[in-house]
C-alpha cells in the first residue's frame, strides 16, 4: 500500500516537473520534421566527408523534406605528438578534430545557432607504421562520429527551444 502510494506521488511529482520528450511525435514530430529539413553543405577533407555522413545519417533518421536549413560546417583536424622517447621518437599521439558550424534559415539567411563542437582520441604509435596509420584513421572516424552526435544534439536543442 506504502509502496503504490510512493510510486503514485513520485509519478505526479515528474509530471509537474515540465519536462517533455524531445522527440515527442515520433518522426512526424516538430524536432525529426526539423532536422530533416537540413541541407548539409560539402565539407573539405576526408573528415568534412566523415562528418557530412554521419551528419546526414543522423538528421535524415526522420526521412527527407524540403530544406528549410542550412548546416555550414569548417572543420580543424590536428594530429599532435606526444610522449618523446628516448630515442627522440613518437610514442603517442593525439588527434584533435574542432567543428564550428552554424544553422542558416533559408528563407531568411539568418543564422539561427552558431556553435563549436570537439573531440579528441590518444593513439599508441607502435614500430608497424601500417598500425599507427590504420589507428589514425580509425581514431578520425570516430571522432567523426562523436563530432556529428554532439552536433545533431544541439541542433535538436535548438529547434526545439525555437518551436
Amino acid at each position: 500500500m506504502i509502496r503504490s502510494f510512493a510510486l503514485a506521488v513520485f509519478a505526479l511529482s515528474l509530471s509537474a516537473c515540465g519536462l517533455s520528450p524531445m522527440y515527442a511525435g515520433g518522426s512526424q514530430g516538430a524536432v525529426a520534421q526539423g532536422l530533416a529539413a537540413i541541407e548539409v553543405a560539402p565539407i573539405e577533407g576526408r573528415a568534412g566527408w566523415l562528418v557530412r555522413n554521419a551528419l546526414q545519417d543522423r538528421l535524415g533518421a526522420a526521412g527527407s523534406a524540403t530544406p528549410r536549413y542550412r548546416l555550414d560546417v569548417r572543420l580543424d583536424d590536428q594530429l599532435q605528438g606526444l610522449g618523446v622517447l628516448s630515442d627522440d621518437t613518437v610514442g603517442r599521439e593525439r588527434r584533435i578534430l574542432r567543428a564550428r558550424y552554424q544553422l542558416v534559415d533559408l528563407q531568411s539567411s539568418a543564422i539561427v545557432l552558431d556553435a563549436t563542437a570537439g573531440s579528441d582520441a590518444g593513439i599508441d604509435v607502435v614500430s608497424s607504421e601500417y598500425a599507427t596509420i590504420a589507428a589514425e584513421q580509425t581514431a578520425l572516424e570516430n571522432l567523426s562520429r562523436d563530432i556529428a552526435g554532439r552536433m545533431a544534439t544541439q541542433i535538436a536543442l535548438t529547434l526545439r527551444k525555437g518551436q
